[in-house]
C-alpha cells in the first residue's frame, strides 16, 4: 500500500516530530561536550600548528614539541585555553548536526515519496549530512572564532603573566563586534562551509557505511553459528559497534577537507600573530590566504596539525556515536 504524501506530512508535523527534535538536540549537545572536554589540548595543539604556517620563523616543531611548550609555560589551564567557547560550540554543532541531519532526512523522503521509517540509501544520507553541515557552519564559525584567537593569546604575549589577566570568550567576543561589526564574527566561514559540508557528509556516511558492515557481520555470525547468541534487534548497534563506526567517521571528517580548516584557522589568528599585515592591506580572503599558505610551505603547510587532529578525532568521535547511540537506545 502506498503512503499517500499527506499522511507523510501529517506524521512529520506531529507532537511526536518536536519531542523527537528535543530529543536529538539533547542527546547531541551531551555528546559534543563530553568529547570536546577530552579533545580540547589537541584541538589547541592544531590551531597554533596552522596559524604558524605563515610565520617566517616557527614557534613550534612538531605537535609534541606543541603539547610540551604548552604544558610546560602554561600549565593545565594553557592547555585548556580558550575551553569555553569549544564547549559551547560542540554543544552548538552536534545538536544541529544531529537534528538537521534527520529533518534533510524527512525532506528527502518526502520528495522520493517513501515512509517516514524507511532506511535512505547511501548517497541519500550524505546528502543530508551535507545539508547539515552547510547549516551548522553559520552557528560555528563565531564559536570558532572566538576559539582560535583565545587559543594563540599567550604565542602573542608570552611574558604577560598569568594566562587569569588575559581576556575571557566574552571580552574576546565584544573586541570583534566592536572593531569589525556583527559580520566580523564570519571571518573565516568560507573554510568552515567546506569543512562542515564535506567533512560532515563524510561523517554521517562513514558512520553509517562501516555500522550497516558491523551489523551485517553479525548477522552472518549469527545464522551461521548457533552458539552466538541472537540479537534481539538486527538494527540496533551494540556500544562498540557504535564505537568502531563512530571512530571511523572522525577520521573520514578530518581528512576529508582538513586544508579549508587550516585557512580558517590562518584568516581567524591573523589579527593577533601578524597584526601588520592586516592594517596595512586588505583583509585576508580564503583564495588569498590559500595561496600564501601554499607558497610558504606547499600541501605540508596546508595540512599542518592533521596528523594530531586525525589522532584525536578518532576517539573523539567514537565518544560522540557511542553516547549519542546509547542515549538514543536507552530513551528513544
Amino acid at each position: 500500500m502506498e503512503t499517500s504524501p499527506d499522511a507523510l506530512i501529517d506524521g512529520f508535523s506531529s507532537e511526536s516530530t518536536v519531542i523527537r527534535a528535543i530529543r536529538e538536540i539533547g542527546y547531541g549537545s551531551l555528546a559534543g561536550m563530553v568529547s570536546k572536554v577530552f579533545e580540547h589540548p589537541f584541538d589547541l595543539t592544531k590551531v597554533r600548528l596552522q596559524s604558524q604556517v605563515l610565520d617566517a620563523t616557527a614557534r613550534f616543531s612538531g605537535p609534541i614539541d606543541c603539547l610540551t611548550q604548552t604544558w610546560k609555560k602554561e600549565g593545565v589551564r594553557g592547555l585548556y585555553r580558550g575551553l569555553p567557547a569549544p564547549i559551547v560550540g560542540a554543544m552548538a554543532e552536534n545538536a544541529s548536526l544531529f537534528l538537521t541531519y534527520g529533518e534533510f532526512q524527512n525532506a528527502i523522503r518526502l520528495v522520493t515519496h517513501r515512509p517516514p521509517e524507511e532506511k535512505l540509501p547511501l548517497y541519500h544520507l550524505a546528502l543530508a549530512a551535507a545539508g547539515a553541515g552547510a547549516f551548522t557552519s553559520f552557528l560555528l564559525t563565531p564559536i570558532e572564532l572566538v576559539k582560535c584567537k583565545m587559543q594563540v593569546q599567550m604565542l602573542v604575549n608570552p611574558t604577560g603573566g598569568s594566562s587569569r589577566s588575559l581576556p575571557g570568550p566574552i571580552s574576546v567576543l565584544a573586541s570583534v563586534i566592536r572593531t569589525t561589526g556583527i559580520r566580523g564574527l564570519w571571518l573565516g566561514h568560507t573554510g568552515t562551509l567546506i569543512r562542515e559540508t564535506g567533512g560532515t557528509a563524510a561523517w554521517f556516511s562513514t558512520k553509517e557505511y562501516v555500522a550497516s558492515l558491523l551489523l551485517a557481520r553479525r548477522h552472518r555470525r549469527e545464522v551461521n553459528d548457533s552458539s552466538v547468541p541472537t540479537s534481539a534487534n538486527s538494527t540496533e548497534l551494540r556500544p562498540w559497534e557504535s564505537g568502531v563506526s563512530g571512530a571511523c567517521a572522525g577520521a573520514a571528517f578530518n581528512l576529508a577537507l582538513f586544508p579549508a580548516d587550516t585557512v580558517k584557522s590562518a584568516m581567524q589568528t591573523e589579527e593577533e600573530l601578524r597584526p601588520t599585515t592586516g592594517r596595512n592591506g586588505p583583509k585576508p580572503t580564503f583564495g588569498g590566504t590559500f595561496m600564501a599558505m601554499y607558497r610558504a610551505q606547499g600541501i605540508r603547510g596546508l595540512y599542518a596539525g592533521c596528523g594530531i587532529t586525525v589522532a584525536r578525532s578518532i576517539p573523539s568521535s567514537a565518544i560522540i556515536f557511542l553516547i549519542y547511540d546509547g542515549l538514543k537506545k536507552q530513551f528513544g
